[in-house]
């Protein structure tokens, strides 16, 4: 079996074809809108959503076959239509042009694979099993859903804005990581847990006495 390499893609504004109307593809289609990328699908039939995001000009709809065509101008390319025959011509397409290509239920066709995640605000948590199986990826899932809560989005929102605080004021490396690594604790994630309304100021007030300390 292949060896998938994992990393995080910056897609926001890049073209990304999707073939197919259904549920598989609009739940692709999501995920690639809420990463900002121009998203082109082509179906001759689409659910109420796609439906929806195209008249919100969310996504362009060609309401169409495929046609090789499609591919002009694209980074990824998501095969997600029922017709083995036309997910293996855009597979084909795809790999003659060079682009990024996943095809569904069908791993032996894809160049990427697409993870089951995990999503708290900056938090991403992505879980592959290298497309040996996606129903395991899946129930990992939801064991971290229901044990990483959403105080970690808050969490992390708190930690940028004091890291920002802290390399404006603080000019040696060493206490800046002493700082932070005291900001990155059980205690602060708790905070955020139980007290969400009152942790920032909390936090700033700890972190002013921290720097104050330092004078």
């Amino acid at each position: 079996m292949k060896q998938y390499y994992p990393m995080m893609v910056d897609i926001e504004g890049m073209r990304c074809l999707v073939v197919g109307g259904g549920p598989v593809a609009e739940r692709k289609v999501r995920s690639l809108i809420e990463a900002g990328a121009h998203v082109i699908v082509v179906s001759p039939k689409a659910t109420p959503l796609l439906t929806s995001w195209t008249e919100q000009e969310l996504i362009e709809w060609r309401r169409r076959p495929y046609q090789p065509e499609d591919h002009e101008g694209c980074r990824l390319v998501f095969a997600a239509t029922d017709q083995k025959t036309v997910n293996a011509r855009i597979h084909q397409e795809a790999n003659a042009r060079g682009q990024w290509v996943n095809v569904v239920d069908q791993p032996e066709l894809c160049n990427f694979m697409v993870p089951a995640t995990v999503k708290r605000g900056k938090l991403h948590i992505a879980i592959s099993t290298s497309g040996a199986s996606p129903s395991v990826a899946q129930n990992i899932r939801r064991q971290l859903e229901a044990t990483v809560g959403e105080e970690y989005e808050l969490y992390l929102d708190l930690l940028q804005e004091m890291r920002g605080i802290i390399q404006q004021n603080v000019t040696v490396p060493k206490e800046r990581q002493r700082l932070m690594k005291e900001l990155v604790t059980d205690h602060w994630l708790e905070e955020c847990r139980m007290n969400p309304a009152q942790v920032r100021s909390k936090m700033r007030k700890w972190l002013e006495q921290a720097l104050s300390a330092q004078t």
